[in-house]
């Protein structure tokens, strides 16, 4: 099983930033860096989306169009993280913020692509 715990987060005024942190482990988790990693996110009576994600060895990265430009992911093999800097938020940026790995490697677009998550981090900005 693999869990991801995720810290950051919080309230901020619009154009500020925030960064999301999210550390992997367990037993399943042999080979880290052979995970794609994303985040989602879900704003209230929406459905969960996709935000940002990074594929295994390559670090290919994606982003939504709402976000690209402002949002930056990474990811630290050597420490089982991913990170997501997001500068410049606005008040449609807040949401529940939920960090994902996919075993397959490749980054999903979809939710149903990953089989692991992180407990969710509320990020709320106020204009």
């Amino acid at each position: 099983q693999v869990h991801l715990v995720q810290s950051g987060g919080g309230s901020v005024q619009a154009e500020e930033s925030l960064t999301l942190s999210c550390v992997a482990s367990g037993g399943g988790l042999h080979t880290y860096g052979a995970y794609a990693m994303a985040w989602f996110r879900r704003a209230p009576e929406q459905e969960r989306e996709f935000v940002a994600g990074i594929s295994a060895w390559s670090g290919a990265t994606y982003y939504s169009d709402s976000v690209k430009g402002r949002f930056t992911i990474s990811r630290l093999d050597a420490e089982k993280t991913v990170t997501l800097q997001m500068n410049n938020l606005k008040s449609a940026d807040t949401a529940v913020y939920y960090c994902a790995a996919n075993r397959d490697g490749d980054t999903q677009r979809s939710e149903r692509g990953y089989q692991y998550w992180g407990q969710g981090t509320q990020v709320t900005v106020s204009s």
